[in-house]
């Protein structure tokens, strides 16, 4: 993994890049955002260029214009790539250089897995010029473990980087937040995450544009979701919204059209639906209300997170009007806090397609 190979977020990897190229990386680190959105790729990656053996020219062609970045070639970053990949299996790999901490089975870290890594940064890794300690999930290092770890952060060894990674990072203790420089990896936008299941991940065009605009911004969990079933879940909220606009005044009609949110359409899963489904059909309504919001403004459709669907979004948010479409986006909004505070489904649907 080398920084250019990331997806998204080029003004922190630039800077990453640069504070690598001058000697000026901070010992202890929070990379800190959503869940999904390329934190715990890019310590890795931070792993890979501190201790490539040839790392690419400054600038370079080959360095996509990075002030460094790891050749991916050489024998280091061929052994932390095979270390990563039994990881993220649960295998066994020798390395020194690559410390990857991950919450147990109990979804917790705990005291004796930050003694061990403390017991190792006290020496020089022998496999590579500076040890990268990753601590993946680290909202979920237990109190002991965060008192423990304070010691190294605030004196951090000659040769060591702590990379903590996390979704919650007031989670933390003051004191550990205290003692790193925080890096903010804010939600990817949707066509970004639509490109890279495209070209990355062999999605289709319109599948992809679905699960992007229904991703949050992750990339994670378009992935886990699948472009399919989100495509599924676009088109659940597609139908909602055409329904209510065509229902015009009428109210009866509006409250038929609020079934069709909570219908089975579109869903693989079997069963009554989850809160965490109807979350997933907001999240979607959310996406297509906010391009209804940026046609009623004539912004510039580039900012579009449901590109694919330029054409219906215009001709919906002529028929809502400018006013109602500008609105549209704070009634979902409004929709999703009561379903945070356990409204009914049918009421919260009823609402919504009263009020959108």
């Amino acid at each position: 993994m080398r920084f250019r190979d990331l997806i998204g977020h080029e003004p922190l990897v630039r800077l990453l890049a640069r504070a690598v190229g001058r000697g000026t990386l901070p010992p202890s680190l929070i990379f800190a955002g959503p869940e999904g959105v390329g934190k715990r790729t890019a310590a890795l990656a931070l792993a890979h260029v501190l201790n490539c053996e040839t790392p690419l020219a400054p600038g370079g062609a080959e360095a996509d214009g990075l002030a460094t970045d790891a050749c991916g070639a050489c024998a280091t970053c061929r052994r932390i790539g095979r270390y990563i990949e039994a990881s993220s299996h649960g295998r066994e790999f020798a390395l020194d250089c690559l410390v990857w901490v991950q919450p147990d089975e109990k979804q917790s870290i705990k005291i004796e897995a930050v003694r061990d890594v403390i017991r190792r940064v006290g020496f020089r890794p022998f496999d590579g010029r500076r040890r990268v300690v990753v601590i993946d999930e680290a909202d979920t290092l237990e109190v002991p473990a965060q008192q423990a770890l304070l010691k190294s952060l605030e004196e951090p060894p000659a040769a060591t980087v702590f990379v903590l990674v996390t979704a919650r990072p007031d989670a933390l203790l003051a004191t550990i937040r205290s003692r790193c420089r925080r890096l903010r990896f804010g939600p990817l936008p949707a066509d970004t995450v639509a490109r890279a299941l495209v070209e990355r991940f062999g999605s289709a065009s319109e599948d992809a544009s679905a699960a992007a605009s229904v991703s949050g911004g992750s990339l994670g969990r378009a992935l886990v979701r699948g472009s399919a079933e989100a495509a599924g879940i676009r088109a659940v909220a597609t139908e909602f919204v055409d329904r209510v606009v065509q229902a015009g005044d009428d109210v009866t009609e509006r409250l038929r059209a609020a079934q069709t949110l909570l219908s089975r359409e579109g869903e693989a899963r079997k069963g009554s639906l989850s809160r965490v489904q109807i979350g997933e059909r907001l999240e979607a309504l959310a996406s297509l209300a906010r391009d209804l919001g940026l046609v009623a403004t004539s912004a510039d459709p580039r900012w579009l997170a449901n590109a694919d669907l330029a054409e219906w979004t215009a001709t919906v948010a002529t028929v809502m009007g400018s006013q109602r479409a500008h609105r549209a986006f704070s009634t979902v909004d409004r929709a999703g806090v009561a379903l945070g505070r356990n409204v009914g489904f049918k009421n919260l649907a009823d609402w919504l397609a009263c009020h959108l």
